[in-house]
């Protein structure tokens, strides 16, 4: 496979692109915290792959030891929040929005903002090491994105429960109960990620981007 080339230098994130799949790497050390730098990038990245047509994957990953420990506390202050709900929900829209296929690698930490930017990818693969959770209920807040897509991932009941307790569960725990299509070891990850990304690239493009807007229609 050739090198990788960057559409676009950032701060807060990486953008990736080989051959037809582009990989957004979150890279904001230690916990890849998202705060609204980080999403101001992430609309810019999701709308610079949308403009290349011969891009027909997105691949979403943290650097380091996580995916991504959530939304800067810092940004839920009044004077900030708004701006800040409205820059997350751009970059989820988009996601939902786009025709291209999108995956979630997860690792480490995933929750809160980071939970609910995974769990809207098209698929999801996590080690089953990883952490996930929802625990803005202990800031005395709530994961909008959760609180209107979860449960129709896993379920009424256990979407309450994660998001009223704010509790975290495992990897395994996650693609137990429909957070995650599969978990992993570490180690395995990247083969796993890879042989997925090989399989679609094996498809039509363009019957993958209208299949995947009859799947949400």
């Amino acid at each position: 496979m050739p090198a990788s080339s960057a559409i676009t230098n950032f701060e807060h994130i990486s953008l990736e692109v080989q051959q037809s799949a582009a990989t957004i790497i979150l890279r904001n050390p230690p916990l890849n915290v998202i705060d609204i730098s980080m999403m101001e990038e992430l609309a810019q990245a999701v709308a610079e792959i949308e403009a290349r047509a011969e891009i027909f994957l997105i691949t979403i990953r943290g650097a380091g030891k996580g995916f991504s420990a959530g939304v800067d506390v810092a940004a839920h202050t009044p004077d900030m929040v708004a701006e800040m709900l409205s820059k997350f929900h751009a970059v989820i829209r988009a996601l939902i929005a786009t025709n291209k296929i999108t995956i979630a690698a997860v690792h480490g930490h995933c929750l809160g903002g980071g939970a609910e930017l995974a769990m809207v990818c098209d698929m999801v693969y996590t080690t089953s090491s990883a952490s996930w959770g929802f625990p803005e209920i202990n800031l005395g807040c709530y994961p909008p994105v959760a609180c209107t897509a979860l449960a129709a991932l896993i379920g009424q009941k256990r979407a309450s429960e994660l998001i009223l307790t704010g509790r975290t569960i495992t990897g395994s725990d996650a693609a137990a109960i429909g957070l995650a299509n599969d978990s992993v070891a570490d180690a395995d990850l990247e083969p796993a990620l890879d042989r997925r990304i090989q399989e679609l690239q094996q498809l039509s493009p363009a019957a993958l981007a209208v299949t995947k807007k009859a799947i949400y229609a």
